[in-house]
């Protein structure tokens, strides 16, 4: 297991992949929720699950990037996001993970 923000922490995707080249989309991982903020030109578009209602962290690795998917147990759509690192893909799901047992003790 690699080593973990202690509590929160936000991963970029790469500027090299399709859709991220101007504006890098970013993973947030806080002890309340997880969020997908994508900047545009005027503005952010951010969807976030709170993290007691993550089901499922997916991860799919490529030769060079990994796409994540994040379910919801509520029944919302998942987060979807693509051009991380397979080190940080990891370490979303590791985080992700982590935090849910600290709040279940």
């Amino acid at each position: 297991m690699t080593d973990l923000p202690p509590h929160s922490a936000t991963f970029v995707a790469s500027r090299w992949t399709k859709g991220n080249h101007l504006f890098p989309t970013r993973i947030s991982v806080t002890p309340q929720h997880v969020s997908r903020i994508k900047p545009r030109w005027f503005g952010t578009s951010e969807e976030s699950i709170a993290l007691d209602k993550v089901a499922s962290v997916q991860i799919t690795t490529g030769m060079f990037w990994s796409e994540i998917r994040i379910d919801s147990s509520g029944g919302s759509n998942p987060i979807l996001s693509h051009g991380h690192r397979k080190q940080d893909a990891e370490q979303i799901r590791d985080l992700i993970e982590r935090l849910q047992r600290e709040r279940q003790q």
